[in-house]
């Protein structure tokens, strides 16, 4: 009984070291570098936004969803282009 408990703590002790190694060498396999906790990886151009832009902007997930901080943000970034958009048809279309 002995014997067997011995060669059971030497196979964890080994594997445990195995992973130790493992986890130093390689990292955990990320390509990017992991955000900071306040990072997000919404953005929006300082200027006119363009649809392209809004199709491209991704949120960063949390336990029930999206980030609101982040999704109020950009709906007030669009929705302020798009009133000056339409101030300036407005605008246009009076002259």
């Amino acid at each position: 009984m002995g014997t067997v408990l011995t060669y059971l703590i030497v196979a964890v002790v080994v594997a445990a070291v195995v992973f130790l190694i493992a986890s130093l060498v390689f990292g955990r396999g990320e390509e990017l570098a992991a955000l900071p906790p306040d990072g997000t990886p919404t953005w929006l151009p300082d200027g006119p936004i363009v649809g392209d832009d809004v199709r491209a902007i991704r949120f960063s997930q949390v336990l029930r969803g999206y980030r609101m901080s982040e999704v109020d943000w950009t709906l007030q970034r669009a929705a302020a282009e798009l009133d000056a958009l339409r101030a300036r048809v407005a605008e246009l279309e009076a002259q």
